[in-house]
Order: structure tokens, then sequence, then C-alpha cells
């Protein structure tokens, strides 16, 4: 059950669903295509893909789109290799595109976002061909990936930190922020003067810090921010939930549309099935507040 900051709802159990009905449920929460492994950067020779799962009702029209952005403290992880954990937004009529980006090992700070940056000015390219409606593009992220998709979402679009071919991007209309660090100048261990992960990523150099602020999602809030869901485990000791808390702030200071979710005894992810159905539950009802979802 979740807490804190939002009221957490008791869901009654499902009855049980006649056999047609259960098809057809299981019908929308599949894509109608796949298409695997589509280049939508090429930077120092390196191809960077994406996965895309178009609606199953992606024939009645342009579909809104969730972006989905990896975690792995910005040097390891990968897109997933099933559309199976993004049935949900299937059900709801989304399409899926999960996207790989430039790891630490790869290119530093600000290489990441600015990938990330260009998925999203790739999906406003291609949203005739694969139906997507650009008005509708929901950023999420889980841990660095959260971080990931605040940035995309976050950052104005005549930002200095884009490069030239993917300026003018879409507008990220919404943000789902699973548990990702919000400001990097605020992460910082007891007794170390930064946190290992984010100088691994941002690197040790003069100048670093002020790096460490303009990759901080916090300090770009302003009254055009997207509305933003955030979920964080209340034991989180990867990423404290303070840096939810001071994200929140920061949004509800701006007068920004938003909510965190506290998962009560979580940690960093790795909710258990009952927090996890009622968090997809909860973000699906963000979404349909914002006029996102159907």
């Amino acid at each position: 059950m979740l807490g804190a900051c939002a009221l957490a709802l008791l869901l009654p159990a499902p009855a049980a669903m006649p056999a047609a009905a259960r098809a057809e449920t299981a019908a929308r929460a599949q894509p109608s295509q796949i298409h695997r492994d589509v280049v939508y950067r090429t930077v120092d020779d390196v191809e960077l893909r994406l996965d895309v799962y178009r609606s199953p009702t992606a024939d009645e029209g342009p579909a809104p789109v969730v972006v989905y952005f990896h975690g792995g403290g910005w040097a390891r992880g990968q897109r997933p290799e099933s559309w199976k954990g993004f049935s949900p937004f299937l059900g709801a009529g989304f399409s899926v595109v999960a996207v790989q980006y430039r790891l630490s090992g790869q290119a530093r700070a600000p290489a990441a976002v600015q990938d990330v940056r260009c998925a999203i000015h790739w999906i406003g390219s291609k949203a005739a061909e694969y139906g997507f409606d650009p008005d509708r593009i929901v950023a999420y992220g889980t841990s660095a990936g959260g971080h990931l998709a605040l940035m995309a979402a976050y950052l104005p679009q005549d930002s200095a930190i884009d490069v030239p071919e993917c300026r003018g991007a879409p507008r990220v209309a919404a943000v789902l922020d699973f548990y990702g660090p919000a400001d990097l100048t605020r992460i910082v261990p007891e007794g170390s003067p930064r946190h290992p992960t984010v100088a691994r990523w941002v690197g040790d150099y003069p100048g670093a810090a002020a790096m460490d602020a303009a990759m901080s999602p916090a300090r770009h809030v302003g009254e055009n921010t997207p509305p933003t869901l955030i979920v964080h485990g209340d034991r989180d000791k990867v990423v404290p939930i303070a840096q939810s808390f001071l994200l929140l702030e920061a949004l509800q200071g701006a007068g920004v549309a938003s909510e965190l979710l506290t998962v009560p005894g979580g940690g960093h992810g790795k909710f258990d099935t009952a927090a996890r159905a009622e968090i997809v539950d909860r973000a699906l009802a963000f979404l349909r507040a914002q006029g996102l979802a159907d």
C-alpha cells in the first residue's frame, strides 16, 4: 500500500471476467506491431537504437507514447528485451518506445541527456510513420533512467545542451519518475565531496560541479515544466527519498501538477507485487487526469 504524499487506495478484488472479455483485454495489452533495433542516432560511429511497440489501437488514430529510459547509474543496463512489462500502458492505448543511450564508459555527461533528447526529437520526426501523437509524449524512467526522463522533459526547447540536429523536439507532456536523482549536487554521501556514481558519469575535472548542477532536473523546474508523478521507496539506500521530496517541493513551488507516491518499506525499486500493481494503477490515473490516456 502506498502512502505519504498521496492517499493510498485499497482496490477491491476484480470480479471474474467472461472469457470473451478476457481475450479482448489481453489483445489490448499487446503491441499491434513491433519494430526492434531502430537506429535513431549515430554519434562517434556508435549507432544508438530503440524498440517501438505500437499501440493496439494505433490504426484508430495517432497514439500517445510512453518513452522508457532504463536505470543503471548511467554506467550499465539496457532497454528491456520484451514488451510485456509495458502491457498496462499498451492496454491503455499507448505506444511504447524503449531507448538505448550512451553509458558513462562510452561518453560522459551530458552525452546521455543529449541522446534521450534526440530520442524525443526522433519520435516527433517519425510521428506520421509510426502513428505517434507528438502532443502526448510521456517520459518514463527508473533510477538513472528516471533522472534522464526528467532531463528530457525539463530542459527548454532551446537548451544549449541539445545538439543542433536534435533541436526543436516536441514538448514532453508528462513524466513518470521512478526513484530518480533530482539534484546531483545534493546526493552527496557523508564524508565525500561528491557522489561516486555522479563523479563517474560527469567526470572529475575543474568545473565538474557546474556540470553536476546543469544535470540536476530540480534546477530546471519552472512554470512550463510538465506534470510529474514521482515514485520512491522510503527505505531507498541508493537514491535517498529526500531527492524526491526536494523535487516535489520545487514542482509545487512552480505550480506544476505533481504527486509523490511513497512505498513504505520500499527500497530502490524491487517493490512487492501489490505495490507494483497499485503504482501502475495510480500512474495511469495520473496520466488520465492530464488527458493523456484512455
